[in-house]
């Protein structure tokens, strides 16, 4: 039996000053006063919990998943211990074991919010949109109504298309309160997904009387009234690719079969095998083109408009500096002729428009430079940019053509190929390598 239980429990105060410590980041106070705690019940399965959480919290991710599972095999039954060896499981992206110890501490405690709140944010992190969507509506039955809670589902349904169930939700917190400002701008998300944006016009002119000035909102607003941005916002993208950091490596790569990071480095290491050049990373994310190639013999720079993509990419240790900043904001700002290669895989499908950019690479790179960026395809009979129900943007190929050697570009490849699966379905694009003329 654990000794938590016992009514007068002698460590109660100990455990509670380490958690503030911890909060703080008083590692070294929190070691002194859990070690007293430890004197006191030196086999209490609490002790070993935050033994683990500060482990983890000082960057030793091996000694915090020993305490943590010496925490759940002294207390096979306390949901605490459990869910915190669950949470680490997923933020270290075991998500299999992880799923397993979220639904086994969901079993134990059925009725506790802390616990469901943690096992819907394990199934968000591995990507399992069903199993939160489950507890979700677990959760409503617990305290019907809740108003995050419902904002929580209406997401999720969205994510798996679930379309009408969003709607539904949606609708209901709006006549509930007609300012709110997060459904309001989910039904816009929802009819957007669906194709049908211009159903969002009543919602989009009550958020422009709520946020004036918002940009994001101003874009939904363009969309309402059946018009195609040339680009998305920064705020819109910051926040999106700020929620995915931590799980974006896991999600892409391993979920959607995302290649063109290891395609593109291949063929520039191929032209380099010196690995002698310099190079721009435009919308770097988390460092996967920097992982392919390397440590180079030169500058490896990345552009990316979320600090924490760029937290994650600095973990690779092969760049030699960031820029946090809009990528188009970021070459108008690069003097002439600086890069052997420039590269934006999988970025104009966010940013829009790449007039600009084009002509920008071209005057930053060096004399028989290289361009290489992929795009998702429109088709010729169509507009040139098309903003898809994804959200995301299209182009023409034979438009992209024209622009790179407008700009100047000697040699224009463009490849046709696979970017990713969504939903076992590939998405069809093209990869582009302009050459500047020597």
């Amino acid at each position: 039996m654990m000794t938590a239980a016992v009514q007068n429990d002698p460590i109660r105060h100990h455990l509670e000053t380490v958690r503030a410590q911890l909060a703080k980041g008083e590692l070294r106070e929190a070691a002194l006063t859990l070690n007293e705690a430890q004197k006191i019940l030196p086999g209490d399965a609490r002790v070993f919990m935050m033994a683990g959480l500060m482990a983890e919290k000082s960057g030793n991710v091996k000694g915090a998943l020993e305490m943590l599972r010496k925490s759940v095999a002294t207390a096979p039954g306390w949901g605490p211990g459990l869910l915190e060896l669950a949470l680490l499981l997923a933020r270290q992206n075991q998500f299999a074991e992880a799923i397993e110890k979220a639904q086994e501490v969901a079993r134990l405690e059925p009725g506790n919010l802390l616990v469901l709140a943690g096992v819907v944010d394990i199934a968000h992190r591995a990507g399992h949109t069903e199993m939160a969507v489950q507890h979700l509506r677990r959760g409503l039955e617990l305290v019907p109504g809740d108003v995050q809670l419902r904002r929580l589902l209406a997401r999720d349904l969205d994510t798996l298309g679930q379309h009408a169930g969003a709607l539904d939700i949606w609708g209901g917190l709006i006549a509930q309160d007609a300012h709110d400002k997060e459904a309001l701008a989910g039904r816009v998300r929802t009819f957007i997904a669906m194709g049908a944006a211009t159903q969002a016009a009543a919602d989009t002119a009550v958020l422009m009387e709520l946020l004036p000035g918002d940009a994001v909102v101003a874009y939904y607003d363009a969309l309402a009234r059946g018009e195609t941005p040339p680009h998305q916002p920064v705020e819109l993208n910051r926040a999106l690719f700020d929620g995915m950091a931590e799980i974006y490596d896991q999600h892409i790569v391993r979920g959607l079969g995302y290649r063109l990071p290891k395609i593109v480095a291949d063929r520039i290491l191929e032209r380099y095998p010196d690995k002698h050049l310099n190079v721009l990373d435009l919308g770097c994310g988390t460092g996967l083109l920097g992982v392919c190639l390397g440590r180079l013999d030169g500058f490896l720079i990345g552009v990316e408009i979320s600090q924490k993509m760029i937290d994650q990419a600095a973990r690779h240790k092969v760049y030699d500096r960031f820029h946090t900043v809009d990528i188009n904001d970021a070459l108008a700002a690069t003097p002439a002729a600086q890069y052997e290669v420039l590269a934006a895989l999988d970025v104009f499908i966010y940013s829009g428009d790449l007039a600009r950019a084009v002509q920008d690479a071209h005057r930053i790179l060096q004399p028989a430079g290289d361009f290489w960026f992929s795009c998702e395809i429109a088709p010729e009979e169509g507009q040139d940019l098309v903003l898809q129900p994804s959200g995301r943007y299209a182009h023409k190929r034979s438009h992209v053509a024209r622009l790179c050697r407008e700009a100047g570009f000697e040699g224009v490849e463009i490849e046709a190929l696979e970017l990713r699966r969504e939903a076992g379905v590939p998405v069809q694009g093209f990869l582009v390598r302009a050459r500047k003329a020597a």
